[in-house]
């Protein structure tokens, strides 16, 4: 485990607002999205925060599905010229914000910082609780001057599966998903229930209060730590496909606890039958 001393991944609504009447405004992305259904473009246009830019994580943030599984990740030249027309530049900050669950949030967060960007931060509670502060939306469409961030992969930890493999055995392997898919009591959308062996439950649901924001980081190290996060080991989540898993990753590093991201997750373990499959409450 590695502590950050000062986490600055989340940003609250009242000190956004703040941010974008002062002289140095950050980026706004705006990722609301929906698990298996259609993109919220038409909700972004309904209503979003000024100047903020639409973007589709299964089009723009994830690669088209397949062995890597249902969300593997963009080519990162592809995810940099996204980034770029929405108006990212590396020496500017960015928010980005989702509908209020902010697991889509977080996939945007954990990718600019896995391509190198210092200062991107997740709007903690997302568009819910900017209006219930009293923030502004508008529909006016948004002009973007397009911005220079240049991707340079590797800036934090990503696992592949024979990886998470090792960690679950080694070290801490965080299984973001809800608790009965981890047990394999139900699986909706994979080939098989389960879990990998050695990974500990650990729903990402459980990170945040009612109104979706993050619990306070003294709260968050503590449940981590009850969990076997000691330091003395490393850490790395999965869920089923690298968008909820980014939200755990976003909730230790709140906690100012670093974790890697196994960005294929349950969709790409699971389809490949030479893999073991874990069920039941237990690790192992």
């Amino acid at each position: 485990m590695t502590e950050n001393p000062a986490p600055s991944a989340i940003v609250s609504a009242a000190e956004l607002m703040a941010e974008l009447a002062g002289s140095r405004p950050p980026v706004l992305l705006d990722v609301r999205w929906q698990l298996g259904g259609p993109n919220l473009r038409s909700a972004y246009d309904a209503g979003h925060l000024p100047g903020a830019v639409y973007v589709d994580l299964d089009r723009e943030l994830a690669g088209p599905p397949g062995s890597g599984g249902r969300h593997p990740l963009p080519q990162p030249e592809e995810f940099g010229a996204v980034m770029r027309r929405a108006g990212v530049s590396a020496d500017a900050p960015v928010v980005v914000y989702d509908g209020g669950l902010g697991w889509a949030a977080a996939r945007a967060w954990w990718l600019l910082r896995w391509t190198g960007h210092t200062d991107v931060r997740v709007l903690d509670g997302g568009l819910a609780a900017w209006t219930a502060a009293g923030g502004p939306v508008t529909e006016d469409a948004v002009t973007v001057t397009e911005g220079d961030f240049k991707p340079n992969p590797g800036a934090v930890g990503l696992l592949d599966a024979d990886a998470a493999a090792a960690l679950a055995r080694d070290g801490i392997l965080l299984d973001a998903r809800a608790g009965e898919r981890y047990r394999g009591e139900i699986e909706p959308i994979d080939r098989v229930g389960g879990h990998i062996p050695g990974a500990v439950s650990a729903p990402t649901t459980e990170n945040v209060d009612a109104d979706g924001k993050f619990l306070a980081a003294d709260a968050l190290r503590a449940r981590f730590t009850g969990l076997g996060v000691s330091g003395a080991a490393p850490v790395g989540v999965y869920c089923g496909s690298g968008v909820s898993g980014a939200h755990e990753v976003l909730a230790l590093e709140v906690a100012g606890i670093s974790a890697a991201l196994y960005a294929g997750s349950w969709s790409e373990w699971s389809a490949d039958p030479a893999r073991p499959v874990a069920t039941g409450p237990d690790p192992q």
